[in-house]
């Protein structure tokens, strides 16, 4: 119940604007991360500084609090193993397991029926002809475990091109996976209770720049039956993989509305940020209610659009942002996420607007961002 201390592991933004609703509802943090000064631990009860790998001190820290959850999937599995020793993790360890490593994903998605993009197993030297040949590209070349926002991925046009590909990814066990003609990415966050309850949010569609996720309007401009058919999926992966917790699913949505999953995230989502403003309950409330075993909230949108701007490291090249500039633009608000380092390509920001169509919502958080350019 509130009161309690809700354990995180992982201390990024996630965690920072998980912390902040779980204190709205009377609820204590402890963090444990790596960092001296994580963007989560600088609003915490408490901050334990040690390496994932100190299982040690995440025993200590597990026995310390309530429940545990993480913020981010790249959690060692022996970390949430040992932390499961000593309170509930939520979602469980192997969800974790299973979406950290690509491969497991794709497999566990498949056993349920899920339709994904053609692939194949790159696991040593000898496989990359026969995987050529099943996927002469254009293809993606992925790395098995620890990618995100595109690292660790790289594009192969042709069979020929796939030694070179291999090699550029350090000859790590790799998917390589057929490039999907799709018509819109989209994302869905769903919640599911210790009770086996789910809630689910309109779809969100996402735009992405330098396989980083840039803009997210809301909802998604998609027809009834793509909307219905994204849902029916969110939710068959979170009955299926039996998740207590907040798990996004990003999805291609193809031109005759067939669905496929591209990939799946076991906690908040970047492309759920903008529910702080728009929904009745946001995505960082429902972590915490479903993690504590509370009733879910909401998703309605409180707007009939929203959109979301990510600010990246990249703002700070030649000078401080305008933040005065931004926020004179109506219906925007500002979240910076406390680090203290800019570097190209890092989040460390977004802006979200809202409006009466996402399309509006959209032009307000692209001239906001705009807007953060300007030299005053």
């Amino acid at each position: 119940m509130p009161g309690s201390v809700l354990g995180v592991l992982g201390g990024g933004q996630l965690g920072r604007m998980f912390t902040m609703a779980a204190r709205r509802m009377g609820y204590r943090v402890a963090v444990f991360a790596p960092e001296e000064s994580s963007p989560a631990g600088q609003i915490a009860f408490r901050q334990v500084h040690a390496p994932y790998d100190d299982l040690e001190a995440v025993a200590r820290f597990a026995q310390q609090v309530s429940v545990v959850t993480f913020e981010f999937e790249n959690v060692l599995t022996a970390t949430a193993e040992e932390a499961a020793r000593h309170a509930p993790v939520r979602p469980a360890g192997s969800l974790l397991h299973t979406t950290q490593n690509r491969l497991r994903e794709k497999r566990a998605l498949t056993k349920l029926g899920i339709p994904v993009a053609q692939h194949v197993a790159i696991e040593k030297a000898e496989d990359l002809d026969s995987a050529g040949q099943t996927i002469p590209g254009p293809a993606i070349l992925k790395t098995a475990a620890w990618g995100y926002d595109g690292k660790g991925q790289c594009r192969v046009e042709r069979p020929e091109d796939l030694p070179s590909a291999w090699q550029s990814v350090k000859q790590s066990p790799c998917v390589l996976e057929a490039t999907v003609p799709f018509e819109r990415e989209i994302s869905v966050v769903g919640v599911r209770g210790l009770k086996g309850e789910v809630v689910l949010y309109d779809p969100f569609e996402n735009d992405h720049a330098n396989h980083i996720l840039d803009v997210t309007t809301w909802p998604a401009k998609i027809g009834d039956l793509s909307r219905q058919r994204a849902h029916e999926v969110a939710r068959a992966i979170l009955e299926g993989l039996d998740v207590v917790g907040v798990l996004c699913v990003e999805m291609f949505l193809l031109s005759d509305g067939e669905i496929l999953v591209n990939e799946l995230a076991p906690r908040p989502h970047n492309s759920g940020h903008l529910t702080i403003e728009a929904s009745a309950s946001s995505q960082f409330e429902q972590q915490v209610r479903s993690v504590s075993g509370l009733p879910l909230g909401s998703p309605e949108r409180r707007t009939g659009g929203a959109a979301m701007a990510n600010l990246l490291g990249d703002l700070w090249t030649d000078h401080e942002p305008n933040w005065a500039a931004a926020l004179e633009v109506p219906g925007v608000s500002l979240h910076l996420y406390g680090k203290e380092e800019p570097r190209p390509g890092r989040k460390m920001g977004h802006l979200t607007a809202l409006a009466g169509d996402p399309t509006a919502a959209a032009a307000l958080v692209r001239n906001a961002r705009e807007a953060l350019t300007r030299i005053r």
